[in-house]
């Protein structure tokens, strides 16, 4: 598993082991102060102190919370790829159903156990500019680019198009199950399962 974020995300990328594993302690401690504290009353300094790092290696990385936070969701959605993968590598090739199981389980058991994941997940919490940058297009290009060999489908405009809409409409409807229930109403879910497979059967079949 990666322990750090796309270099493109922090302000120096760590070149020595000893410094990555200091990134990896500083998002560590950023996403539990997130479950403790949340967003608006994270500060660097008690992230410094929680990894036990100076302030400064903090500032090495990132030039304040809203770049950490960015980094450590780009690190959640690594390890969603990563957990999407191994899930897969038992499936049969072509199979979207048993992709699509994979893609919302495992964003529901991160949801669930991710340390400071109800928060950032990929971004949502965070302002990221330009509309392409937005984390719901994070998630469908990742998915695109993971997926479209899998499902022996080319990685073009229509498939990422029914990405990003199962994308949006999954999103929308986590929320809610996770607004009705802490750990996540079933019900909501199994309808949510419902609507996507209705859905991509009709873009993938």
């Amino acid at each position: 598993m990666k322990p750090v974020p796309d270099p493109t995300t922090l302000r120096r990328a760590p070149v020595q082991r000893r410094s990555a594993e200091r990134l990896t302690r500083i998002l560590d401690a950023c996403a539990d102060l997130l479950d403790e504290v949340g967003y608006d009353a994270l500060s660097t300094r008690a992230v410094a102190q929680r990894a036990g790092v100076p302030i400064g290696s903090v500032y090495r990385f990132f030039g304040n919370k809203r770049q950490m936070a960015d980094a450590l969701a780009q690190r959640n959605l690594e390890r969603y790829a990563e957990r999407v993968t191994e899930r897969l590598k038992g499936a049969r090739r072509g199979d979207w159903r048993a992709a699509m199981d994979a893609v919302l389980d495992e964003y529901l058991a991160m949801k669930r156990t991710a340390p400071g994941f109800s928060l950032v997940d990929f971004g949502n919490q965070i302002p990221v500019g330009t509309r392409q940058a937005e984390p719901n297009h994070r998630v469908a290009d990742r998915l695109t680019a993971l997926l479209a060999d899998y499902l022996t489908r080319e990685p073009d405009t229509e498939l990422r198009r029914a990405f990003l809409i199962a994308v949006e409409t999954a999103d929308a409807l986590v929320q809610l199950a996770f607004r009705v229930d802490p750990e996540g109403d079933e019900a909501i879910i199994a309808e949510m399962r419902e609507m996507l497979r209705a859905y991509l059967g009709r873009v993938l079949d």
